[in-house]
């Protein structure tokens, strides 16, 4: 008779799937949500360093190292697409992120042409 109490007790209770008295399964999404930001951030992170990556492969002070600098793109990229697969990111979550980063990317580099275009032509006056 014991043992058929506690079986009981196991099917209803919280420590085999069950949940809580007085909690509805709606109310637990805060781990995920929170886990979801987890992987947006880190994702933004990898576009980050991806787009770093990009403006020193535009650098002629790193030519001696491009090879190791494609790689290392081609590694992120493929870090970046398994990542958004296993998370299953749309890009509408990463637009915004992207976007930011790609501008600032353009812009650096961009900035960079011109100073160094600048340089140059002080160095032939």
């Amino acid at each position: 008779m014991r043992d058929g109490k506690f079986k009981e007790h196991r099917k209803e209770g919280h420590h085999r799937g069950g949940h809580h008295r007085g909690h509805e399964r709606s109310e637990h999404r805060g781990a995920k949500t929170f886990r979801r930001g987890k992987a947006l951030t880190f994702l933004e992170m990898m576009n980050v360093k991806r787009a770093t990556i990009l403006q020193q492969l535009a650098k002629p002070e790193f030519e001696s190292i491009n090879p190791i600098l494609v790689g290392e793109l081609k590694a992120i990229d493929l870090l970046i697409n398994e990542f958004t697969q296993l998370f299953e990111i749309h890009e509408d979550e990463t637009t915004d992120i992207t976007a930011v980063n790609n501008e600032e990317t353009k812009t650096s580099i961009l900035n960079n042409e011109y100073a160094e275009k600048e340089t140059g032509d002080e160095e032939t006056k």
